[in-house]
């Protein structure tokens, strides 16, 4: 080996091996904190105050653009992540993300709305997204489960302090030194998240390019993603529209703010339960059952006409969708070599992108067309279900068999 590749080669031995499944280096690595999902509070203001003139479909896809930059580019940023190229974009993007947050204080049309908050917010997102978890391989294989639990809480975490904070400050500041306070708080959070990420195993060039088609002849691979696309079809449904449902049926919008918090807390408990449980039992076993209740909940949200009942909805709901937001990329992390995973997840995840781009705005549409939540439901909460038909399927292709930890 040349002098010029050994310092390259030295900074990983120390970490040759099988995975540390823990220490304070492989803890370090998994920062993250959402704010993304705060997207149901803007919908909600937006409708309001912001864009009265627009129709809620139209406002939706501005959450919905949102949504799907975040996975979008995870076919490149895996890629990247695999070659050993992850630091750099993983930093510009982050600076991105904040100036981003900052310009959508200033935006007054739905047009700007549209590519500060929803195109470029969502693609630096997604940029910072796929490297924070494609990591979580090389740190974490026994304590997989737990480790994007605690990655994925951190999601949970932004959406539950943003709207709280949004709720007491707009009243107080007005919307836009909320959204830079916002700023602000994701300044602090990005500049720890790029001071601790890193990874473990070198880059491997694996052959094949941006695309690794052979991942495709694994039948439990493709109907892997076949099941994302149906499921981000409907999983953002509800939380996107429990403040406007809660202020159509009589409560305050003073309260109905803090739903999208209350969903997010939910959801990070559910985050941790299901890491918890996954490294029991596997990932496929979790995410089953509590995709299947979180489809039920969709079913059930639009009859909630009270105060407690809209609680009660989204607590439930929050816990059991945050189970299948954690481990989402789990199973294709075990299908296929760790060299690859990158690029595997990151396949994953543009595909499933489909499904966020237009599962919300088609809710709108037909939230617009009946003047009510109940047919939405049903539409979100029966593609949900159908993805669980899908992920059936998927334990019985990789399984092979009823019992067993898949």
């Amino acid at each position: 080996m040349s002098e010029k590749g050994a310092p390259f080669t030295d900074k990983y031995a120390k970490y040759a091996g099988e995975a540390p499944d823990g220490g304070v280096k492989a803890w370090s690595v998994i920062v993250a904190f959402g704010y993304v999902n705060t997207w149901g509070i803007f919908q909600d203001y937006y409708e309001r105050v912001m864009l009265p003139d627009q129709s809620p479909s139209t406002i939706a896809w501005i959450g919905s653009i949102q949504y799907t930059f975040i996975f979008a580019p995870g076919l490149v940023t895996g890629r990247l992540f695999d070659l050993g190229h992850f630091k750099i974009p993983y930093f510009i993007a982050s600076c991105g993300l904040i100036v981003c947050t900052f310009l959508t204080a200033e935006c007054k049309r739905f047009w700007q709305f549209f590519l500060v908050q929803g195109l470029f917010t969502g693609l630096f997102s997604g940029i910072v997204f796929s490297p924070a978890i494609s990591v979580v391989s090389h740190w974490f294989s026994k304590k997989k489960g737990l480790a994007l639990g605690i990655t994925a809480i951190g999601s949970s975490l932004g959406g539950t302090l943003f709207p709280i904070a949004g709720q007491n400050l707009i009243p107080l500041v007005g919307f836009k030194w909320t959204v830079r306070v916002f700023g602000f708080m994701t300044l602090l959070t990005l500049g720890i998240a790029n001071l601790a990420i890193d990874r473990r195993l070198p880059p491997v060039n694996a052959r094949g390019g941006l695309f690794n088609l052979s991942a495709f002849r694994n039948p439990a691979y493709t109907i892997y993603c076949i099941s994302g696309i149906a499921c981000f079809l409907g999983l953002y449904t509800a939380l996107t529209y429990l403040p406007v449902s809660a202020t159509a049926v009589g409560v305050s919008s003073n309260f109905s703010f803090y739903l999208v918090a209350i969903a997010n807390a939910g959801s990070g408990f559910g985050r941790l339960s299901a890491g918890l449980l996954a490294d029991r039992v596997g990932p496929l076993n979790v995410m089953i059952p509590f995709t299947a209740l979180a489809g039920i909940l969709t079913f059930a949200w639009p009859y909630a006409s009270s105060q407690g009942a809209l609680i009660g909805v989204s607590v439930i709901y929050g816990f059991a969708s945050g189970t299948y937001v954690s481990l989402l990329v789990a199973p294709p992390m075990a299908m296929g070599d760790v060299g690859d995973v990158g690029r595997r997840v990151g396949m994953f995840l543009t595909i499933a992108a489909l499904g966020t781009l237009l599962g919300t705005p088609i809710s709108g549409a037909i939230n617009a067309r009946t003047g009510g939540f109940k047919d939405p439901g049903f539409y979100a909460g029966g593609v949900v279900i159908f993805s669980v038909l899908l992920l059936l399927v998927v334990r019985h292709v990789q399984l092979g068999r009823l019992f067993g930890k898949c």
